[in-house]
Formats: C-alpha cells, structure tokens, sequence
C-alpha cells in the first residue's frame, strides 16, 4: 500500500522509517529537507517539553527512550549523557521520570535554586541523526522528495500528516503557534555532562555537550516567528550558561541558530477519514519531537495498519 509522510522533521522521518520497515511503499514529501527543519536546531535531549496530555506523553516518550537507549548501543549521532536540572521551586518527581534508572534528587543545588535532580537520558546530535534516518528509510526502500504543498496529497492510499507548523495549513489547524527557541553551538572543550537552569519560563538556560560541539540554549518565545538572530539574546543565553559552566566564555562560537517549535495544547495523534482516503494526523509536538518520535511512530504504524 503506498502511504505518503508530509514532513521531513524527526516526527516524519521516524514514522516513514517504521512504515517502510513494515512493508509500505513510502515517499515523504516536505517543502523543507531534513537539515532545513526545526528538528535540525534541537539540542535533542530526551525531555518532555512544552507538550501535552501528560498520560499520552509519558507512553510515547518511554517507547522512544526505550528506542534511543537501544541505538545508543551502535549509532554514533545518539549517546547517554548524565547530567543535572536545577529548580527554582520544588516540585514532586516528574511523570516521566520512572524510566530512569538513575533519577536522584540534587542535594546541593547552587544559589538561587531551591532544588533539581540528576539522572542519566539519551542526546542526540540532530544533523547527524536525520541523516541516520534518512539512510535508513532508503534502505527499506522509502524515497525523500521537497515539495511545496498547499495541502495534503490524494495520490496515496494513505496520507501521515507530519508537517509541524505547517499543520496550519495542511490539516487547517490554527491552535498549532510557534514557540521561538534561539540557540548557540560553541567548540567541545571537553564538556560530559549536560546542564539545565531555567530561571524564567521564556529564557531557558540548557548546556548539552556533543561529540565536536556543545549546544548552549535558549529562549521559549510563544506565537513569534522571527528567524532572525538576535545578538543581544545571544549574549543573555551565553551569560547565563556561563554562571553554571565558566569554560563557556572561552570557547570559540561556532554558529547561532533559530528554530521555531510547533506547539499545541495537545499533540494530535490520530487517523481520519477524508472522503476515499485516510490521513494520519501527527503533529503538535512542541519541544518534545525527539523524545516522543519512536512512540508516536509506532502509533502512527498501528493506525496505518487499521486503516
């Protein structure tokens, strides 16, 4: 049965990837190509962020951790990294914390934080990763095709609607706003363990370490869709990583970078009938696309199957 993905983010590729291994003919088509996507600017940490409903979250992200454990084991874009968050409040243990075998609370967290906790979680180093899935959906036979859509085709038996922000328009869905996260890469100086701080809900601060590079972040910006580079918040993201990780501001700025996250009040997983054709709808994952992507592809496939 030939089944057409709209959307080349890791949402898409993850879900064209287990279709084609089941056995789909399957061609994804996208206006923009993996490395153009939000999914390319993620620092990708497995962490349930800026998504909703928490019992549907907290399956989809245990499948995918449980996934990204496994490739850890022999694909070199995905690594387990310890690390530790910091908390300006208390807060009880997070739903979605019973996967980590290490999860521990912080005994000493640093001034101006009243808690936080540690524990173990797959990184993933996007551009090396979509091209890993992308290798993978051709070897199982799936195609990649950039095409500018005004809407979902009707040229497959079955059509997967994972087009992000673009679900605006191709599912005609305005509740899905971006949320505008700003980030910088810096030189690896020998950094391991990963770090996030946040103080305020719009100016995140999050320090991931990668094989070549460190990912310093961020910004939480709802309904803005400015692209642009912003040198002052640059400079407000790298002063407040370096309250944590003093290295920081010695090493050498590789590039800045803009991605806008696809939020919703609740991801839409779901299968519907449009006239003699069925669409799959998966979207609305906000900053949660790696971390929901393998449980969600393997929804996205059992809705395949019943249609």
């Amino acid at each position: 049965m030939r089944v057409i993905v709209v959307g080349a983010g890791v949402i898409g590729l993850s879900a064209a990837v287990r279709l084609a291994e089941a056995g789909y003919d399957v061609g994804v088509f996208a206006r923009d190509l993996p490395l153009e996507t939000t999914s390319a600017v993620a620092a990708a940490i497995w962490y349930p962020f800026l998504s909703a409903p928490p019992d549907r979250i907290a399956g989809w992200a245990r499948t995918t951790y449980a996934e990204l454990v496994e490739l850890a084991a022999s694909v070199p874009s995905v690594r387990l990294r310890h690390g530790r968050e910091f908390l300006t409040e208390s807060r009880p243990v997070p739903y979605w914390a019973d996967v980590l075998g290490d999860f521990a609370r912080v005994g000493s967290p640093p001034r101006g934080f009243k808690d936080g906790w540690s524990f173990t979680t797959p990184v993933v180093e996007m551009p090396l990763y979509l091209q890993y899935l992308v290798k993978r959906l051709e070897a199982a036979g799936g195609s990649l095709t950039r095409a500018a859509l005004s809407g979902l085709p009707n040229s497959a038996d079955v059509v997967v609607n994972c087009a992000g922000l673009g679900a605006r328009l191709t599912a005609g869905d305005p509740t899905v706003t971006p949320v505008r996260g700003q980030v910088l890469t810096v030189e690896q100086f020998g950094l391991t363990d990963w770090l996030i701080a946040d103080q305020s809900p719009s100016d995140l601060t999050y320090v991931v370490p990668r094989s070549n590079d460190i990912v310093i972040g961020g910004t939480s910006q709802p309904d803005s869709w400015d692209l642009s580079i912003r040198p002052d918040t640059a400079q407000a993201i790298l002063d407040r990583a370096a309250v944590h990780v003093p290295e920081l501001r010695q090493a050498k700025i590789i590039k800045h970078r803009v991605g806008l996250r696809p939020a919703r009040p609740a991801v839409r997983c779901e299968s519907v009938r449009v006239g003699e054709q069925t669409v799959v709808h998966c979207y609305g994952h906000g900053g949660s696309g790696v971390t929901l992507s393998w449980g969600c592809a393997d929804e996205v496939l059992a809705l395949v199957k019943n249609a």
